[in-house]
């Protein structure tokens, strides 16, 4: 490790003397904070743990967890207490803080059964929302409410600021770091952590126990010839894939052994004559005086492989120019997919891909994809019956993203991690009262290797935070690069950090790239990357759409995906991580997913009119509704108002409307000289707008977060205002929130 890189000795509680230089030990144990998060999208992880960083340097002892992992007596337990916590839905409380918000509301709660506790909350929200922040507001009233008392003035942060989440929580946690040195003062003779020395990782990676050589054959020769002889057609296929192509090790020979040269040279893309190799290569491996890897050991399996001997061979990988292996076929270019290995994601149902359609024309800048799931019934260990998947609309979806091999390649040929690449690890955490073995939401396969990790389950290819460059300085001995880092990492230089990062979408790959000093230990990885997170999609179906055709054992599921790529400032073309995993689905596909509950609509509002808004993708939670809506004998009418650049483009489900009842009033903001969106066509229709409120409709507004909402709403109000239902925007606004039901569905 670099000289710089000191660490902090966790072994003793509260005790530190490594760093201050032989000073006594000075006991901290009444220096201790609790970190509780609730997030969806992880935002509110990020900033816990960017909280618990600052306070492990403070030399607080810390723990951080989802609120729902602790019970309410552990909040007096600690001295001070910190919740992060996000908004959701129509102000709805994260999943993953919902049993603990739940515990908070018992009504056999004492009033006071919460005086001890010394708190504060920092919320995130986004303002394009009715409900901004509405989470962390009902919480920090409730544990006051319990006689909890704040030590610190509560945050609130704001996606839609400039700076993002950013631009609250940097001036608000210097304040907190202010306010906790001045409030609770280090003992005589400690001093805080500074910022150049590394902070223990709170998990790592090790190699499993009992691991093999990653040198050994992949087949013992010898024994071959030891034995009696053995039929080369004798060996079945089953055998074959037991073997080399599942990556497990053997024996090591007794004697070395030497590379099988003609299937390495028949591995190469460009051989020249390959059709005139096969014969040597044939007698080569067929000669028990050879002394190379067996690779083959039946005819039959190559007979039976499209490509036959070629295709078995192509995966020999050497070392020499790992550009000149394809495990493609040398007559196509297609890129190595990511592998079909279904991750153990708690409460996940496997799902099989029947349908990956391209909706938009090929020549439209956007790819727009309706995919359609089948998911079976599974066995439930408990009840003899099994369970089927149901679900309703405003419901999410999560499909969990992987990273290319190729992606994947680079990263462990820029590291050095080649010798270890595809031997088993297991996570172990450092911290002794931790609740968790490995990262949240990190659901890595049994025995998985590095490799798999990183395919599977570490991102490689997000925007990098502030953090990791922090982090990454400590693993490079190069001057210039480190202090470039660091610059980097010093919120000081927040319009730097956005210009090389946010700005062109540099991933952590092409950091890593750019500074390709930094040398991570694998051993580290689990610090360093971020994990994989799922991506939310809301259902597009509903009603008899989830009945799948044929299978009555299965529940259907269709998702409006638009896949986001683009060219940046750089004129780099960027994919999305889930949007180029889901291009490269193919229909026949199992994948996991999981279901995200959301706030749904009542089954009794069908009794009332519909006045949906939803540009683009954003009809699909209203298409799915209105599914619904077919199937209730009393449903009264629906309109809608859709918006997309083209009409020949992007008008999604337009042959269905009619069979849906609804009447549909389009704004393509294209097809004219002068610009449409939607907000004018509801000014425009400002009577009919009137007539469904005084009728008590629910109103639907779903699609793209930032300014559309607010544009919605006003439009709204102006429509009231245009059919003198109302005298002015705060009238109007009165109205909606007392008589009419808003359903917002925003991302």
């Amino acid at each position: 490790m670099a000289t710089e890189r000191r660490h902090r000795d966790d072994d003793n509680d509260g005790d530190d003397d490594d760093i201050n230089n032989g000073n006594e030990a000075v006991q901290l144990e009444d220096r201790r904070m609790l970190l509780l998060y609730g997030s969806e999208t992880g935002n509110s992880q990020d900033v816990a743990g960017d909280l618990e960083r600052l306070a492990e340097r403070l030399r607080f002892e810390t723990l951080t967890c989802e609120m729902n992992d602790v019970e309410l007596n552990a909040l007096l337990q600690y001295p001070l207490t910190i919740f992060v916590i996000s908004t959701t839905g129509q102000g709805e409380v994260p999943k993953n803080a919902l049993k603990f918000w739940k515990s908070l509301l018992r009504k056999r709660l004492p009033p006071n059964c919460l005086q001890r506790l010394s708190f504060t909350t920092f919320g995130l929200g986004d303002s394009s929302y009715s409900k901004y922040n509405w989470a962390a507001r009902k919480l920090h009233k409730r544990l006051e409410q319990l006689g909890a008392t704040e030590f610190f003035p509560r945050g609130e942060a704001d996606e839609r600021h400039e700076d993002g989440i950013d631009g609250t929580f940097l001036p608000w946690s210097l304040s907190l770091r202010h306010h906790l040195l001045q409030e609770y003062p280090l003992p005589k003779g400690l001093s805080s952590i500074p910022a150049d020395v590394q902070l223990p990782p709170k998990f790592t990676i090790e190699l499993a126990p009992n691991m093999d050589s990653l040198d050994e054959p992949m087949t013992d020769r010898d024994a071959l010839k030891d034995e009696s002889p053995v039929s080369i057609d004798s060996t079945s296929s089953a055998e074959l894939s037991d073997g080399d192509a599942t990556g497990q090790t053997q024996q090591r020979a007794p004697q070395e052994q030497i590379l099988d040269s003609t299937a390495a040279l028949f591995s190469h893309v460009d051989t020249a004559y390959p059709n005139g190799m096969e014969h040597a290569l044939r007698a080569e491996r067929m000669s028990l005086d050879s002394n190379t890897y067996v690779a083959r050991l039946s005819e039959r399996t190559a007979s039976a492989i499209p490509g036959g001997i070629d295709i078995l061979d192509r995966p020999n990988v050497l070392r020499d120019d790992p550009s000149k292996y394809s495990l493609e076929d040398s007559s196509g270019t297609k890129e190595a997919l990511p592998p079909r290995d279904l991750l153990p994601i708690p409460k996940s149902w496997r799902a099989i891909l029947r349908e990956n359609r391209r909706v938009t024309p090929d020549t439209h800048w956007q790819d727009v994809r309706l995919l359609t799931f089948e998911v079976p019934a599974q066995k439930n260990v408990i009840r003899v019956e099994r369970d089927y998947l149901s679900y309703l609309p405003g419901d999410t979806f999560v499909i969990y993203p992987k990273n290319f091999p190729a992606d994947v390649q680079a990263l462990i040929d820029l590291m050095g991690w080649q010798d270890v690449a595809d031997m088993p690890f297991e996570h172990h955490a450092t911290q002794k009262n931790t609740l968790y073995s490995q990262p949240r939401n990190c659901f890595p396969l049994p025995h998985t290797t590095l490799r798999q990790l990183l395919l599977n389950n570490y991102d490689i290819n997000a925007i990098p935070k502030r953090i990791f460059f922090h982090e990454i300085a400590f693993y490079t001995d190069d001057h210039m690069h480190r202090e470039r880092l660091r610059e980097f990492a010093n919120p000081g230089h927040s319009d730097e950090f956005y210009d090389y990062t946010s700005r062109p979408r540099r991933s952590i790959l092409e950091v890593l790239q750019d500074f390709p000093s930094v040398k991570i230990p694998y051993q580290h990885v689990p610090s360093i990357f971020p994990t994989i997170r799922g991506r939310e999609y809301s259902a597009a179906s509903g009603g008899r759409l989830l009945k799948s055709e044929g299978n009555h054992e299965a529940t259907r599921i269709e998702l409006l995906v638009a896949l986001v790529k683009y060219k940046t400032v750089l004129r780099k073309t960027r994919h999305g991580l889930c949007s180029r995993y889901i291009a490269s689905l193919a229909p026949g596909t199992t994948i996991k997913i999981s279901q995200r509950q959301c706030d749904t609509l009542d089954t009794s509002l069908c009794r009332r009119p519909l006045l949906a808004i939803a540009p683009g993708t954003g009809v699909a939670p209203i298409r799915a509704y209105l599914w619904d809506r077919l199937e209730e004998s009393q449903a009264r009418e629906s309109v809608l108002f859709f918006g997309g650049r083209n009409r020949k483009a992007d008008y999604y489900f337009e042959h269905e409307w009619d069979r849906l009842g609804v009447k549909v009033f389009t704004a393509f903001s294209r097809d004219q000289p002068e610009k449409i969106y939607v907000q004018d066509r509801i000014r425009e229709q400002a009577s009919l707008v009137c007539q469904y409120i005084q009728k008590g409709a629910v109103i639907c507004i779903c699609g793209s977060s930032g300014k559309m909402p607010e544009a919605v709403r006003s439009a709204l109000y102006d429509a009231m205002i245009i059919g003198k239902l109302v005298p002015d925007r705060e009238a109007a606004r009165s109205w909606l929130s007392s008589r009419n039901v808003m359903w917002e569905e925003v991302w």
